[in-house]
């Protein structure tokens, strides 16, 4: 007690704790120089980011290609994480999962050949939905396990009840098929019969073929520059100065939760539904900071619903990882070293942790709240560190059909939403939410040349961020219109009941909201599955603005000028003090 959280946060006093942790010996048996430890520490980032970039050049489909719905991670030949690269977070935290998973399955890492190239997407093993699969293959040097390229990515449509996912599935068995671990090479031989039952068990074959490649492609890419590193510094060298960074990363993150408090910190709130028609699905975060330990526990959270809104244990310790880095050394790499001092509980068959038959196509919506949660639980103790609320969701929308050459097609995107206000800054303005790091959304060019759809529309949504000291982000409205006979469109919109909440006097964010025409009248739906749309129907969506931060009267009066003249606000609504 009586440590300052705050004072002792700054970016040079944590690059200057870093520095001194470089320079401390580590009880390994051999000691890497500084430098060198350097030099292989940023050589393990750039491994996974040039994995990352061979994967987005040859994808087939342009929800990797364009929006990036996928992540790398190079890893350790006991599958812990050495380096990764930017993509979507959520992700990340839940490769390693998939490696000791396999690692299990077959044996142990002695029976892993040079070659062999696995597939896992089941959601209590590897946590999110079944459209999202991890592929992965064994690195090998002179013989022996030293690693493991993994890539995750977003196949568009894996044979679910509906084409692409379906908003109102309310069993696994319903989203498609199920993988466990699976070869998908043995020692290097491909195994087409695995390859064709993907293929023939989906609307869109060619597809899986070729965004299943890419990540075949970007696991060799990791494959060979891993031992290119092993050929310039040697084994002994890159797994010794690897053991440094690791154990860098555990002692800084351990210094810096002991700046704060102890003390157990809480939040709840409650979603809007676990689907069409569902109800809502409360969230309950507890967070007990001891020392340099931080226990996260979600029990008092919703059993596992009867919709589509669940998830596995593994994606849930992704988001808590997430959760955990906004908050405590955002600025330093990811790797094994990081988390050690975090704990995650959860009960049995809950939202968090669900278990067959459950549904979990949508496992996002209850993490994105159990992270907004966690910002606003330590919130008192971090009060320069967090953000105000966000939307927190990845509000979807998906059109299927048939063209009008009569081919079918599939757009599903996620949107921007209006980010939390700082206690410096303003919230940021139309961007993905906490999860999808790197994801974007499809540009209104690729979206016109590849699909019978007109973007009629686009823009940030003017009001929309809450009031304060520093104003919540805009989210953004988007408006389509349908030029195929045959269109469906599901949409997930979350967060219209409880919009992104402001914090110390900031006002809460404008709510989700989302209008349907079809030539018959406008319709307010947030969640809905495969509904008809004759050609010529219009959907405008809005997603919902962050909260603000302090007291709105306290804002800048530049500010307030400036909002007005960007369009970012119509009107004021409260002067500044004089």
């Amino acid at each position: 007690m009586g440590r300052d959280p705050v004072g002792s946060r700054t970016p040079r006093a944590r690059k200057e704790r870093l520095v001194t942790l470089q320079t401390t010996e580590p009880d390994v048996a051999l000691r890497v120089d500084p430098v060198t430890v350097e030099v292989i520490r940023n050589a393990f980032d750039s491994i996974a980011a040039q994995m990352n970039n061979n994967l987005a050049r040859s994808a087939y489909t342009p929800i990797i290609y364009e929006m990036k719905d996928c992540s790398v991670g190079l890893f350790n030949a006991d599958g812990h994480l050495l380096g990764q690269a930017p993509g979507l977070p959520i992700f990340l935290g839940a490769l390693d999962a998939a490696i000791a998973v396999t690692t299990e399955h077959i044996g142990g890492p002695e029976n892993y050949r040079e070659g062999d190239v696995f597939a896992i997407n089941d959601s209590y093993l590897v946590g999110s939905h079944l459209n999202d699969l991890s592929i992965f293959s064994p690195i090998f040097y002179e013989g022996r396990l030293i690693g493991f390229g993994a890539t995750k990515a977003h196949w568009l449509d894996i044979g679910a009840k509906d084409a692409g996912q379906a908003m109102d599935s309310t069993n696994i068995y319903q989203e498609g098929y199920r993988l466990g671990p699976t070869y998908l090479y043995r020692a290097g031989v491909r195994d087409d019969q695995t390859i064709d039952f993907l293929m023939r068990n989906s609307r869109l074959p060619r597809s899986i073929w070729g965004d299943m490649h890419a990540q075949v492609a970007a696991c060799h890419t990791g494959e060979k520059m891993l031992q290119r590193l092993y050929d310039r510094f040697g084994g002994e060298t890159v797994e010794a100065a690897s053991e440094q960074v690791f154990e860098q990363c555990e002692r800084l993150d351990r210094e810096t939760v002991s700046a704060i408090p102890d003390g157990v910190y809480s939040a709840e709130a409650s979603l809007d539904s676990w689907g069409p028609n569902g109800q809502p699905v409360p969230v309950k975060v507890t967070v007990t900071v001891s020392g340099g330990e931080i226990l996260l526990d979600l029990s008092g959270s919703s059993p596992q619903t009867p919709g589509s809104m669940n998830c596995g244990y593994a994606q849930t310790v992704s988001a808590a990882r997430l959760a955990y880095k906004f908050l405590i050394n955002p600025e330093t790499p990811v790797t094994a070293g990081t988390f050690r001092n975090m704990t995650v509980k959860t009960e049995p068959r809950t939202v968090f942790d669900a278990r067959e038959p459950a549904a979990c196509q949508f496992y996002y919506p209850h993490l994105g709240m159990m992270i907004d949660l966690f910002i606003k639980a330590l919130a008192p103790a971090l009060p320069d560190m967090v953000n105000a609320g966000q939307t927190a969701d990845s509000m979807n929308i998906l059109f299927a059909g048939t063209d009008n050459s009569g081919e079918p097609f599939f757009c599903g995107e996620a949107t921007g939403v209006g980010w939390g206000a700082l206690s410096d800054r303003d919230g940021a303005n139309g961007q993905i939410n906490y999860g999808g790091g790197d994801l974007k959304n499809y540009p209104i060019e690729v979206i016109e040349s590849r699909y019978p759809i007109r973007i009629t529309g686009y823009g940030l949504q003017a009001d929309s961020g809450g009031e304060g000291t520093h104003r919540g982000g805009l989210g953004i409205w988007r408006s389509y219109e349908t030029l195929a006979e045959s269109t469906t469109v599901s949409l997930w919109f979350e967060r219209s009941k409880l919009p992104a909440w402001g914090l110390f006097g900031g006002s809460s964010g404008q709510p989700t909201d989302v209008v349907v025409d079809r030539g018959d009248g406008e319709e307010h739906i947030l969640k809905v599955n495969a509904l008809p749309l004759p050609k010529g129907s219009r959907v405008r969506i809005q997603t919902g603005g962050g909260g603000g931060y302090g007291d709105p009267t306290l804002r800048d009066a530049k500010a307030i000028e400036e909002d007005l003249i960007d369009g970012y606000t119509t009107a004021p609504s409260l002067a500044p003090q004089s």
